[in-house]
């Protein structure tokens, strides 16, 4: 991998973590465009790098929501911030439940043909046509069902649901912003509320993926595999991090117009070329 890859897919994974279309699969899709075949300590240590970019960003981007959480957390306040957090560890359940006992199984489904991006893109936009259908404004209409409805606070319930969500949406091609904020807004959550949610449940199973992924990429070296150069690292880190800033923004604005049936098209269109590939 050169500098020039290492950019694009640090620009890919800047966008793709926080817009509703997969930065999973966008990965899948721009490896095989450019060639790469990456394996063992070299895929290992670049994607660990990229995702704590993108962890990085969200807490940048959601600072002033993100200090009180922690301080009320870890100092035991017992009160909205530090039930906030409970929900959060609760929708990560699901997915530690995936990480423990299917991981291989998952890490499986990766470095395959696109035939399973373009699947589980096609489900992402299937799902956000669903959430731009059934749930419109504020105190409007279902525009199927036609019934009035009010949204909610997220539930320590809701939480559970949207994380059993995170948890399928490990698959490539299968958004996980998507997802969870497609499942929120349709168990009648606010959209507000969803997206910045759906941002912060993510950060605990991220670094905890990377601190597992460390050991083992640090096995990897040592047994004599080779890594990726410093310089690719970096560019790719910054340009995930300075991207996922910019993304994060446009996307918590995105939601609360209620603007996803766009990428749900552009799931769509992506999901079946890669079919067709």
């Amino acid at each position: 991998m050169d500098t020039l890859d290492a950019l694009i897919l640090g620009i890919v994974q800047g966008l793709a973590e926080y817009l509703p279309i997969s930065s999973s699969g966008h990965l899948e899709i721009f490896r095989e465009i450019l060639g790469l075949d990456l394996s063992g300590a070299d895929s290992l240590q670049f994607d660990v790098t990229l995702h704590v970019a993108t962890v990085l960003s969200t807490i940048v981007v959601l600072w002033k929501e993100f200090v009180p959480l922690c301080k009320s957390f870890f100092t035991f306040r017992m009160d909205s911030n530090f039930m906030y957090v409970c929900k959060i560890l609760v929708s990560c359940i699901p997915v530690a439940i995936v990480g423990v006992f299917f991981k291989d199984t998952i890490e499986s489904f990766f470095g395959q043909d696109l035939t399973l991006v373009g699947c589980c893109l096609l489900v992402t936009a299937l799902l956000l046509s669903f959430s731009y259908f059934f749930r419109t404004r504020p105190l409007e209409h279902d525009r199927l069902t036609g019934k009035v409805y009010t949204p909610r606070d997220i539930t320590f319930l809701d939480a559970f649901i949207i994380g059993c969500s995170q948890a399928v949406a490990v698959l490539p091609g299968l958004s996980r912003s998507g997802t969870t904020i497609a499942t929120g807004i349709l168990i009648g959550d606010k959209r507000e509320q969803v997206a910045q949610f759906s941002f912060f449940m993510v950060v605990i199973p991220i670094l905890g993926e990377a601190l597992l992924d460390i050991k083992d990429m640090l096995g990897l070296e040592a047994a004599g595999e080779q890594a990726i150069g410093f310089v690719p690292i970096m560019v790719g880190f910054l340009a995930s991090f300075i991207v996922g800033c910019l993304a994060c923004k446009w996307m918590l604005s995105i939601v609360k117009k209620g603007k996803l049936i766009w990428f749900a098209v552009y799931c769509l269109i992506v999901g079946i070329i890669c079919l067709l590939s």
